[in-house]
């Protein structure tokens, strides 16, 4: 198995492709691995370009003018050639791992040795970039083939190395369409109460590039079928088997609605911008949250009242048990809480329908609730109705420059407090609404609703 190199590489490609020429003219032996090699092989363009070498760190750092030690304990040295950043290893084997994550020891190695380190056979190839010919030592070109993953070597052992690679392998099996070797499955299922010593950070990283990748339905779908969703997110796992009224859910229960809408999920878009994707993913899985808790019978029907508020409150406790920042924090709760509001949008007052359209990543809110509706009813009437008053109404529409501010109520004699903010709020209404234009408007306004009763001057 061969890919069609080194005429098709080109910008990043080219620049790795640089790095082996430069090792190779030194004398020391290099290849691609990893990743590059799997994605040339499936005819994909590498996101990036891993190298390994024969050649020791110092000895890498004096054939490139700029390099950066980051693992150098590790033997690994980036080297920086025209706009890119390369990872280049020194061949190395690894002793016993103590912790579920880290080495022991690191000693410097061969090539076969520095493979079969590694954890799965598909990112364990190596390929001379002069000839797009694979190196396989693990069986991994036949495993590409076959579209599968599987551990190199015992996956007892290799889980126990380090146990996200449990988590690693559904992510490579959902973003790339491939199945879990049976055996390699089982040490999963086996052993996946470990993931929970694996830390909060990394764990995040995985699920989100699970979310925000290629078959994210297929990536739950594993997690669940291995016991790893129910080690990680109890909550979510509880979505399964709770039914909803099937005028509104045709699609069946709370999880199929969630995976439904996970598999509609842009690709592109997410891959433009990983930031507004994976919080606009993670808000997909979290937005029904609060469903399980809140189900209730009668002889109207299946209801979930408050459904929306626990969500939050489960959404802010998922989040906050895997360490997210504060900024996805606030956004995916702030698309969990409002999820629902589309519901009443075309029977808002001008002024709401405005506010709402400017909401803060309304863009995330809008495509939340279309999957939503299309991972359900199908229904796209509110989606379409705000899309329209989008297209229809200006900045200054939105946001139209106040016609009174705080400086001039305070010179009609109101004091600084809450009614002052009050007033200021109607008259923002009043103006949203097009009942008041000018400033001489909005004073009478005032003058009108607030004066009489009101606290001016210190005179009721």
């Amino acid at each position: 198995m061969t890919a069609t190199i080194p005429d098709s590489l080109t910008g990043m490609g080219q620049g790795a492709l640089h790095v082996v020429r430069t090792l190779r003219n030194a004398g020391h032996e290099a290849f691609f691995v990893g990743g590059c090699v799997r994605d040339l092989l499936l005819g994909e363009v590498p996101d990036d370009y891993d190298i390994v070498t024969s050649a020791h760190p110092d000895v890498v750092q004096t054939l490139f003018p700029r390099t950066y030690p980051v693992g150098v304990s590790f033997g690994v040295i980036l080297v920086s050639e025209g706009d890119f950043l390369y990872e280049v290893a020194t061949y190395r084997k690894e002793a016993e791992y103590t912790d579920g994550r880290h080495p022991s020891q690191v000693s410097f190695a061969t090539a076969k040795e520095d493979v079969y380190r590694r954890d799965f056979t598909v990112n364990g190839l190596l390929m001379d970039p002069e000839t797009g010919e694979a190196v396989d030592y693990v069986g991994g070109v036949a495993d590409i083939e076959r579209r599968v993953i599987r551990t190199v070597g015992n996956p007892e052992e290799r889980f126990a190395e380090d146990h996200l690679r449990m988590l690693r392998a559904v992510r490579f099996a959902a973003n790339l369409g491939f199945l879990i070797d049976v055996e390699t499955l089982g040490a999963i299922k086996q052993h996946s109460a470990d993931i929970a010593r694996v830390s909060a950070e990394r764990i995040r990283e995985e699920m989100t590039r699970i979310l925000i990748g290629p078959g994210p339905r297929q990536g739950m779908e594993l997690l669940q079928a291995t016991g790893l969703l129910s080690q990680l997110l109890p909550e979510i796992e509880a979505l399964r088997g709770v039914s909803q009224p099937p005028q509104f859910h045709p699609e069946g229960d709370v999880w199929e609605h969630t995976l439904t809408m996970l598999a509609l999920l842009p690709l592109e878009e997410r891959r433009h911008d990983t930031e507004a994707g994976g919080r606009l993913a993670w808000a997909v899985l979290l937005h029904d949250a609060g469903k399980p808790a809140t189900r209730t019978e009668s002889e109207t029907g299946v209801h979930f009242y408050g459904h929306v508020q626990k969500g939050v409150e489960i959404a802010a406790a998922i989040m906050r048990r895997l360490k997210f920042s504060k900024a996805d924090f606030d956004v995916v709760l702030a698309l969990t809480e409002n999820h629902m509001r589309f519901m009443h949008v075309q029977d808002m007052r001008s002024n709401t329908v405005k506010k709402f359209l400017r909401m803060p990543d309304f863009d995330l809110h809008l495509a939340l609730h279309r999957l939503d509706c299309l991972g359900s009813h199908g229904h796209l009437d509110n989606d379409l109705f705000c899309r329209g008053k989008l297209k229809e109404l200006t900045t200054e529409d939105l946001r139209p420059p106040r016609l009174m501010t705080g400086h001039d109520l305070l010179a009609l004699g109101f004091q600084p407090g809450p009614l002052v903010r009050e007033i200021l709020n109607a008259l923002e209404d009043a103006q949203l609404n097009g009942e008041i234009a000018t400033a001489q408007e909005a004073q009478q306004l005032v003058i009108s609703r607030f004066l009489p009763g009101s606290a001016v001057n210190g005179h009721e």
